[in-house]
């Protein structure tokens, strides 16, 4: 299962928390954003331009997902 989407390749994303210390801010825990993945049956010309067979699953980010089914 992949992390990122294939179609823009929009992946995963390094991030700070910030705590407040004695009234400073201190990046303190380092974690990892994910992009919002679904699951999409692709179209024809989709699939071929991917490299996938027509009624293979994929994985796209939310953004491709609205933009592919307009």
């Amino acid at each position: 299962m992949t992390k990122s989407c294939p179609i823009c390749g929009k992946g995963r994303n390094p991030v700070w928390r910030l705590k407040k210390l004695r009234g400073k801010y201190n990046p303190t825990v380092k974690r990892q954003q994910r992009p919002n993945l679904q699951w999409l049956h692709p179209t024809a010309q989709l699939a071929q331009k991917l490299g996938l067979q027509p009624g293979q699953r994929i994985r796209v980010c939310t953004k491709c997902l609205k933009a592919t089914s307009k």
